[in-house]
């Protein structure tokens, strides 16, 4: 039996092959998994290689009828072209049994300038899979600009007549956000711990809280099998909710480590 790298009460850290380490996870025992993989000539992450087709097998087979994965990916640009790596991932997972629920785009306000023949690269996808039916959506919502005027349709023409507008409103006050996400990224931005730039690619704190949120409530079992610098975990610890966490670098693991022994919210 593989051995916790780390752990405190309900998070695990494990260092070491996530296909090993999830091998030893009970069949439909989580209930959402949450992770950013490397892709493309990136998945030759700190000397280590992913294997994604056995990754994501293992992925559905320890998720919950209900749960959810949330896989944030893109593509690099090699050749001239870009990969589409993404979308035959996503295609892969709907090939073994999952169901596409949303295609998610994640937006860096503040992305960096290249100097090239197309426009700047500013998002990723976050593809939002379900086994089978959701079973928790909590939605986040935010304030609409128009909150308590009323609205009304548009003329329509029946072909004999034009029907007259009718009122639909009031606006209600609020309304679930859009499918299109916007995140600051970079130094104390993506996070406020400045160790964690030793990772290359870093998720906003706040993307793994969004997420978290909206599928999976208090005391849900969360796992990254690609835990990074620790996002996932210190956000799992931050919201109430379990995770297991698998990081193959050790050197990252120390970083994940690192940030779990920070100030956290206390839940009831």
């Amino acid at each position: 039996m593989i051995k916790p790298y780390y752990s405190e009460p309900n998070i695990e850290i494990y260092c070491g092959d996530c296909l090993e380490v999830m091998k030893e996870i009970k069949d439909q025992s989580i209930d959402m998994v949450l992770t950013s993989p490397p892709y493309d000539n990136l998945r030759t992450y700190n000397l280590y290689d992913f294997d994604f087709e056995n990754t994501a097998k293992e992925i559905y087979r320890v998720i919950k009828i209900g749960g959810v994965l949330v896989w944030v990916v893109g593509d690099q640009t090699i050749n001239g072209s870009e990969t589409g790596t993404s979308f035959k991932q996503a295609l892969y997972f709907k090939q073994i049994g999952l169901n596409l629920h949303d295609t998610m785009i994640y937006a860096k306000t503040n992305y960096v300038p290249l100097t090239h023949n197309r426009y700047e690269q500013a998002y990723e996808f976050m593809f939002v899979f379900t086994k089978f039916c959701l079973k928790t959506f909590n939605p986040i919502k935010i304030i609409c600009n128009y909150k308590g005027k009323n609205t009304s349709s548009t003329y329509r023409h029946t072909g004999k007549e034009t029907m007259k507008k009718h009122t639909v409103g009031p606006i209600r006050e609020m309304k679930i956000k859009s499918n299109i996400w916007f995140y600051d990224i970079g130094n104390m931005k993506s996070s406020k711990d400045k160790y964690i730039s030793e990772h290359p690619a870093i998720f906003p704190e706040q993307l793994a809280k969004d997420h978290i949120i909206s599928w999976s409530n208090l005391g849900d079992l969360i796992l990254d099998p690609f835990l990074g610098s620790g996002t996932t975990a210190r956000a799992c610890k931050d919201l109430g909710r379990k995770c297991i966490g698998i990081e193959i670098s050790e050197k990252y693991c120390q970083i994940a480590v690192k940030r779990l022994g920070q100030e956290v919210f206390n839940f009831d």
